[in-house]
């Protein structure tokens, strides 16, 4: 079970496809109880105390327990009993979110903080629709607790407070800063006299190559596709500007068989029909993929920067796994060689139905202190959205490379939020688009006419939430 594997799932209502929907709906709208009155728990706000937090309210937390682990959060944890040793914190961890606390929602008593991920992810549609988690204005407000003279919104990573906010309201903390790139190992490279190609036609040359070697140049997850629609989305990014992921967020006509989407489908296409993907990758998951790749059996991959954590355990010493961007198109790209997508993810929330919603915020505040982002750094060697938090940090390899390539992209980086709006257009239907499109029985126009009818389905759905992203 991985921290990204969301459930699949139906946007009957834009919530939970179960037949619990209209119970989570209920619970959302609903007065409170003696088992979850909202905000049962308040104290007195001070310039000590800015988010009002109760010193002796007890403190739920609820992990996901994917490729971070939870010794990252009984940390933050300990930090946050520090400032309020009366407080009993009750900490829990689980691969299945929406399997445990979904009952807990229904009948209005959910915990404090819940980190939302993994394949029993709670869809954010239907919470944000039914108005079921806490507004966190007031933590970007208050004073950071170790960074003087700034508030919690000035030491976050530009686009974290965007991708958190659904029609202006700050609802979601995505802690860590992921990049998403091209993967490869600068040892196999320099064992081979390889040099990682910057322009899609060097890239081609470089895979016939390295196939002369006995070598796959491609491997990916297979029951998980849609990891390949990241670079041909970024691709595409790249070559016809930003607008391109704004239009498919926007659910725009025709988004998804835009010139530059056209044209980025016909070049991946070259990987497949040229026979340069790993035998046998459409039957593998993420992590099967990820550990043929690890033994040397194909020399790219794509993912996102929590790849290194992942694969720590069956990565070779010196294999040196570095990211990078994905190649220039041509001499037309809009964006450089050296743009790479980057975003905040893996989400944190606060129900709106919390007992104790200040010390939900104020363990948000804890996290978000220079201290709990080294911490955090050095545990799962991740990047978390608080600016400055790797300085001074031994990065390993495969994470260095990333603060690397973040710097090189600079102000050209990018991002797409559609699948955060809709998370059943990336993981069902999307997903399924690439599947078929990878291991060759589609053409690219029918990948993109598939693509396109998943997206023009939600459009029309009435039951499920739009949301418009700004330029």
């Amino acid at each position: 079970m991985n921290r990204r594997e969301i459930l699949r799932r139906s946007a009957a209502a834009g919530l939970l496809a179960t037949p619990a929907a209209g119970l989570l709906t209920g619970c959302a709208t609903s007065g409170g109880d003696d088992k979850g009155d909202a905000g049962a728990y308040k104290g007195t706000k001070s310039e000590q105390n800015p988010l009002g937090v109760k010193e002796d309210a007890p403190l739920e937390v609820v992990i996901f327990n994917g490729g971070f682990g939870e010794d990252y959060a009984k940390a933050h944890e300990a930090m946050y009993k520090e400032r309020y040793p009366k407080a009993e914190i009750k900490h829990s961890a689980t691969q299945e979110i929406s399997k445990t606390l979904q009952p807990r929602f229904v009948d209005g008593s959910p915990p404090d903080v819940v980190n939302n991920s993994g394949a029993g992810q709670i869809d954010f549609n239907g919470l944000v629709s039914q108005n079921a988690l806490a507004d966190l204005s007031d933590l970007l407000a208050a004073p950071s607790l170790d960074a003087p003279g700034k508030t919690v919104k000035d030491t976050l990573l530009p686009g974290t407070v965007e991708v958190g906010s659904y029609d202006g309201k700050f609802l979601v903390l995505n802690y860590t800063y992921t990049v998403y790139g091209i993967w490869h190992s600068t040892k196999l490279f320099a064992d081979r006299g390889w040099t990682y190609a910057k322009t899609w036609d060097e890239h081609i040359a470089l895979c016939r190559q390295i196939k002369a070697a006995g070598i796959a140049p491609w491997t990916y997850a297979g029951l998980h596709p849609r990891y390949m629609s990241w670079p041909l989305i970024s691709t595409a990014i790249k070559l016809g500007g930003p607008s391109v992921a704004l239009a498919i967020d926007n659910l725009e006509p025709n988004a998804w068989k835009s010139d530059a989407m056209k044209t980025a489908a016909d070049a991946w296409y070259q990987i497949v029909k040229d026979k340069f993907i790993l035998a046998g990758s459409p039957g593998l998951d993420h992590k099967q993929s990820q550990t043929a790749w690890c033994q040397g059996k194909a020399a790219f991959i794509s993912c996102g920067s929590w790849l290194e954590s992942e694969q720590k355990d069956v990565t070779p010493a010196g294999f040196n796994m570095t990211v990078a961007p994905t190649p220039s198109l041509g001499s037309g790209d809009k964006l450089p060689f050296e743009a790479i997508r980057g975003t905040a993810g893996e989400p944190f929330m606060v129900p709106a139905k919390a007992k104790n919603t200040a010390g939900g915020l104020e363990y948000f505040r804890t996290m978000l202190s220079r201290k709990g982002a080294q911490d955090f750094t050095k545990k799962v060697a991740s990047l978390p959205v608080v600016a400055g938090a790797t300085d001074g940090v031994e990065l390993p390899f495969g994470l260095a490379t990333v603060v690397k390539a973040l710097d090189a992209s600079g102000s050209n980086g990018f991002n797409w939020v559609y699948n955060n709006y809709y998370r059943k257009l990336e993981r069902n239907l999307v997903d399924a688009a690439c599947g078929e499109f990878f291991s060759g029985r589609i053409s690219p126009a029918e990948f993109l006419d598939q693509c396109q009818k998943g997206a023009d389905s939600i459009a029309q759905d009435t039951s499920v939430k739009k949301y418009k992203r700004a330029a």
